[in-house]
């Protein structure tokens, strides 16, 4: 495929519309509203949404609610046709101020700064579900949830599949846990058709674990690999299925891990980047028999494996590091396994 150069080529190529999405959408007519919008997927789901919603030859409108502190986002947002919507998902009485609309992705949370503030991350992640789920008890909803709220499993296994037991370190996926069982407490007393999308890792080129390693190469320091494996997926797949997923909602709710097929090592990606980017590569630590790996056997089977494989992500990551291109300055801290961010 060829090199990608810019963020509007990036950003283009992430929101682009999959073919099984047009297809699923075609059985979820109505509004769509994504909900925690300003997030680092936000911006491309929601665009997407409304790419497809164009190509379906639909009038439906797409909603972009956040509390908007980047400045920009709301011009961005109208520039690709979605209708920004300014609301802080804390305030329960605003919540009930926003559109209605059937068809609901949830994407709002908190993570890092947790060991610092626990509580904001316990009433973003456990408490906004509470206003969301009662404000919208007569829509489907799909509500991003973390691989990380299974435990630690050996590398060997394969990774978790939805129905192994959840037990995660830490109280953010702790705190992710409490977002699942607040989303699924409301779909059972109310019937609202929910799915719970259990995501790690998204790579977008500015940001995810490919790049935090990238950098560790670029940077001539030293990458860590006592977590040593990770699962990841092209953004625009994981944007592409969460859509996609406004069609399996259910109550009580359908559970979907997404990730790609393959699970990483850390210290062979680290190899590999220092072959593409011309530098030494230095390591530390030494692989735990352990991590958070998903198996997503099941979303393979219901909208086919990824569109762009892991290959194919790091020469895109090692091209985007060695030309200086745009990055939002967010690790991901996926090396952490005590569960404190």
């Amino acid at each position: 495929m060829p090199v990608i150069h810019t963020v509007e080529q990036l950003e283009d190529r992430l929101s682009e519309p999959t073919p099984g999405l047009l297809d699923s959408l075609r059985q979820a007519p109505g509004d769509i509203i994504v909900l925690g919008v300003g997030g680092k997927m936000g911006p491309t789901l929601a665009r997407m949404a409304r790419r497809a919603l164009d190509q379906l030859g639909r009038r439906d409108r797409v909603f972009g609610v956040a509390r908007f502190s980047a400045p920009g986002l709301p011009v961005q947002l109208q520039q690709h046709g979605v209708e920004p919507v300014a609301c802080d998902l804390l305030d329960r009485d605003a919540v009930r101020q926003l559109p209605d609309a059937p068809n609901i992705i949830f994407m709002a949370g908190q993570k890092f700064g947790t060991s610092q503030g626990p509580e904001l991350t316990w009433a973003m992640n456990a408490l906004v579900p509470s206003h969301v789920a009662d404000r919208y008890r007569q829509s489907k909803i799909v509500a991003f949830s973390t691989g990380c709220v299974y435990p630690l499993v050996p590398v060997s296994s394969g990774g978790s599949r939805e129905a192994d037991d959840l037990g995660p370190p830490g109280d953010y996926a702790n705190s992710c846990v409490g977002r699942e069982r607040v989303f699924t407490f409301y779909s059972n007393r109310n019937g609202t058709p929910v799915a719970l999308v259990r995501l790690n890792y998204a790579i977008d080129l500015r940001y995810g674990v490919l790049l935090d390693v990238a950098l560790k190469v670029w940077r001539g320091e030293p990458v860590d690999v006592t977590m040593g494996h990770a699962n990841v997926i092209w953004q625009r797949d994981a944007n592409a299925h969460a859509l996609q997923c406004l069609g399996h909602a259910a109550s009580p709710p359908f559970i979907l891990n997404v990730t790609g097929t393959e699970t990483i090592s850390i210290r062979e990606v680290a190899a590999q980047f220092g072959k593409l980017l011309d530098r030494p590569v230095r390591i530390t630590g030494q692989e735990a028999p352990t991590a958070w790996l998903n198996n997503a056997a099941k979303a393979h089977q219901l909208f086919g494996p990824p569109s762009v494989g892991v290959g194919q992500l790091i020469e895109w990551t090692a091209d985007w590091v060695r030309r200086g291109g745009a990055m939002l300055g967010k690790p991901t801290h996926f090396e952490v396994r005590d569960g404190k961010f």
